[in-house]
C-alpha cells in the first residue's frame, strides 16, 4: 500500500477518533506545490476541509499559529477546528470552489484586483503570532532564496557551466537586487500571496489560505506578488494603474518614485526565487506541472530588468542563454 493511501486512512480514523466530526469519505481535493494534501468530507450537511501535512516536511503548527493572528486582525482566513500537531492532521473551514484565479477576465480583473490589494494592510498589521515574532526576511534569507536560482535552475535542470564572468555578474546583479530588496520599509508578509491563494466566498468576501510561510518583510513584496503572478500576465499599463492606486491609497507617505522601484525589485527577486522554485519541484518532488510557468517568469525578469542599468547584463544573460535554453529544453520534451 502506498504511503500516500496510509496517510489518508491514518487521516480518515484521526477525524472519527480524535474530533468531534464524523467522517464516512474523504475526497481529494488537490495537492499543492507543497508536501499538503487537502481532503473534503461531508458532517451534517457541511463540508469540510481535513489536511494532511507530513510533520517531517511540513509545521502545520506554524499555519495554526499564522490562522490565529491573522484572524485577530480581521484577515479572512479559515477558521482550525482540529488539529494534531504530532500527526500533521487537521480540520478547517471549507471555503467552497470559488477560485479568484479562475473568475478573473478582462472585465472582472480591475475590481478583482482592488479588492485583493485591500486585503494586504491587515496582513501587513500581523507581524507576530502567540509564539513570538514571524521570522525577518533578513540578508541571509533573501541569499538562500536567490541561490535557488543558481543551484536548481541553472545548474540542476539547464545544466549550465557558469564561466568566471557570468557567476560574478550574477553575485554583482544580486548584491544589487538584496540592497534594494532590503531598504524598503518592512511589515508583515504573506508571503505567497497570489491568484491560486485567494478563494472567492459566497458572501462575496475574498478567502486567504496558504500563508504559513508568513515573515516581516518588504512593504511591497505581496502586492508585487499579485500584480506580476508567476500563474498569470496582465498589460504592463494595467498593473502600473493597480499599482499606482495601492500606492497612492495606503502608502503615498514614500514618494512614488521610490516605490515603483522597490516594487520592480521585489518582483524580480521573486521571480528568481520561483523560476528556480519550479524547476526544483520538477527535480526534486517529481511535480512537472510547474515547468511550464518558467517562461512566463522569467519574461517578467527581463521586461522589468530591462528599465535598471543595474541588471543590464542579467538580463542579457536571461535574454540570450536562460530562457531559450528553458524553452528548447522544454520543446524536446513536449
Amino acid at each position: 500500500m502506498n504511503q500516500h493511501l496510509i496517510r489518508q486512512q491514518q487521516l480518515q480514523k484521526w477525524i472519527n477518533q480524535s474530533t468531534n466530526f464524523e467522517c464516512k469519505e474523504l475526497q481529494l481535493v488537490s495537492g499543492d506545490a507543497s508536501f499538503r494534501r487537502y481532503f473534503r468530507f461531508l458532517y451534517e450537511g457541511q463540508w469540510i476541509i481535513a489536511v494532511d501535512a507530513p510533520p517531517k516536511v511540513e509545521d502545520c503548527g506554524r499555519f495554526i499559529d499564522v490562522a490565529e493572528s491573522y484572524r485577530q486582525a480581521g484577515v479572512n482566513v479559515p477558521s482550525i477546528y482540529a488539529f494534531d500537531l504530532e500527526m500533521g492532521f487537521y480540520c478547517q473551514t471549507d471555503f467552497g470552489e470559488g477560485q479568484f484565479a479562475q473568475a478573473l477576465n478582462n472585465k472582472s480583473c480591475d475590481h478583482l484586483y482592488k479588492r485583493a490589494l485591500a486585503c494586504i494592510p491587515a496582513i501587513q498589521s500581523c507581524q507576530a503570532t502567540a509564539k513570538g515574532k514571524l521570522p525577518l526576511y533578513d540578508h541571509e534569507f533573501v541569499q538562500r532564496e536567490l541561490g535557488i536560482f543558481t543551484e536548481w535552475l541553472l545548474t540542476e535542470y539547464l545544466q549550465l557551466n557558469l564561466s568566471t564572468s557570468q557567476s560574478n555578474m550574477l553575485k554583482t546583479s544580486f548584491a544589487f537586487i538584496s540592497h534594494v530588496f532590503l531598504s524598503q520599509p518592512t511589515a508583515g508578509v504573506h508571503r505567497d500571496f497570489h491568484s491560486r491563494n485567494l478563494m472567492l466566498l459566497e458572501d462575496k468576501t475574498i478567502g486567504i489560505i496558504d500563508f504559513q510561510d508568513a515573515v516581516i518583510g518588504p512593504i511591497t513584496y505581496d502586492g508585487v506578488s499579485l500584480l506580476r503572478d508567476c500563474y498569470q500576465k496582465w498589460p504592463e499599463e494595467s498593473v502600473d494603474t493597480w499599482t499606482k492606486e495601492w500606492h497612492q491609497e495606503y502608502f503615498s507617505q514614500y514618494p512614488w518614485n521610490d516605490f515603483k522601484v522597490w516594487f520592480d525589485i521585489t518582483g524580480i527577486q521573486r521571480h528568481i526565487k520561483a523560476s528556480g522554485i519550479f524547476a526544483r519541484l520538477k527535480l526534486r518532488d517529481h511535480k512537472d506541472v510547474y515547468l511550464k510557468d518558467i517562461p512566463r517568469t522569467l519574461q517578467y525578469i527581463i521586461e522589468v530588468g530591462q528599465q535598471y542599468s543595474e541588471l543590464k547584463t542579467l538580463v542579457e544573460f536571461i535574454s540570450s542563454d536562460v530562457l531559450p535554453s528553458v524553452v528548447i529544453k522544454q520543446g524536446a520534451k513536449s
